[in-house]
């Protein structure tokens, strides 16, 4: 219970922090939007990594493993007699990852994420066996090999054990390289498209009234989300074009009021726009507790009954006295969480206090549960 008010506590103290924040200020069109067309392309690779200190894949649990070494082994050269049942400890059957980024060039290095998909305690020290890396295409865009490197530590002795961080996932910085490059034109013919991060019409407006005072006539709205752009179609102009667009200051329009609860954890963020029509809100709480003691019957001397064991159980309900707080129209994010911490709400009383809101009608705000 003090950890649930210390939790509540500190989440009224980010909230109201979060009153202090300025009005919306001028981002630049690069932090709300992006080019059409310029994006990240995942690579997906199966590999091997070696090296570890027995803390690799159970063989005789994982049967990919042990099959993975003998064709590795078979590509090199080396035939096993048939039927050969290898028993491993420092090998891991893994999975390879990697954001391949727009305009990669052969040859450019890329991090990896390297993951067991075994039963490996650790990869820790271990090194990735040469992996080609994959598209959705199927095509081989990269490859793949180098020391994994794994922050954590873990340590088990007498059935007892200690592990700090995630010792199954681990990376290697520029361990991939790029050998296929992913064709990227920046827009088509004289157009080149901005795409809002968030869809909104009057954010959408006010980037094409900015990019027409600098560059004049070229801007229009597609919708909420796309803007289009009239691009010179010379390369190096393009790219100069570009950069000064992605440079212009907007101001972003107020955001709509949404409340986001997490259901699982009780947490609720709210934004500035959150406001309540005049509602009443009563909160108090039911508690049922219940308890058994065990006693052991004893029958008198020469009567003839048995020894038995009987438990006692107790009830109690105890009712909390409900408080009654009048919240008036318009209250802004502010007087919400002092009203609400009146109460004594703890994060999921105010899940149920909010949905009650949104039902009457009082809560003028997006809802979303997740």
């Amino acid at each position: 219970m003090i950890r649930t008010i210390r939790h509540f506590k500190s989440l009224l103290l980010v909230l109201t922090a979060l009153l202090s924040v300025s009005p919306a200020q001028a981002e630049r069109i690069k932090d709300l939007a992006s080019i059409a067309g310029v994006r990240n392309n995942q690579l997906v690779g199966y590999g091997i990594v070696v090296g570890l200190d027995g803390s690799g894949d159970q063989t005789t649990q994982t049967p990919f493993t042990v099959q993975s070494m003998i064709s590795m082994l078979s590509a090199m050269g080396v035939n096993l007699p048939p039927g050969q049942s290898l028993q491993l400890k420092n090998v891991a059957a893994v999975m390879v990852t990697a954001d391949l980024p727009p305009f990669a060039r052969a040859g450019q290095g890329i991090d990896i994420t390297v993951s067991s998909i075994g039963n490996a305690k650790s990869l820790k020290g271990g090194t990735l066996i040469l992996t080609p890396m994959k598209g959705a295409d199927g095509q081989i865009y990269a490859m793949a090999q180098g020391n994994v490197v794994v922050v954590g530590a873990g340590a088990s002795s007498g059935g007892s054990k200690v592990v700090v961080n995630h010792l199954s996932v681990g990376r290697i910085s520029g361990g991939a390289t790029v050998e296929r490059e992913v064709p990227m034109p920046v827009g088509q013919g004289e157009f080149v498209y901005l795409e809002l991060n968030r869809s909104d019409f009057g954010t959408a407006q006010r980037m094409v009234e900015a990019i027409n005072i600098k560059e004049p006539g070229v801007a229009t709205a597609a919708d909420a989300r796309q803007i289009r752009i009239r691009a010179p179609t010379n390369a190096d102009e393009r790219v100069s074009f570009i950069g000064r667009i992605e440079s212009i200051e907007v101001t972003p329009v107020r955001m709509a009021a949404k409340v986001i609860v997490n259901s699982r954890t009780g947490s609720v963020v709210m934004n500035q726009s959150v406001q309540l029509e005049n509602v009443a809100v009563a909160h108090g709480s039911l508690s049922v507790s219940v308890s058994a003691a065990n006693t052991v019957s004893q029958p008198r001397g020469r009567s003839g009954g048995q020894t038995v064991g009987v438990t006692n159980a107790t009830v109690e309900i105890a009712q909390e006295g409900g408080a009654l707080m009048n919240l008036k129209a318009g209250a802004d994010l502010g007087e919400i969480i002092k009203a609400l911490n009146s109460l004594g709400a703890n994060p999921q009383d105010l899940v149920a206090i909010l949905q009650a809101m949104k039902a009457v009608g009082a809560l003028r705000a997006e809802l979303e549960i997740i």
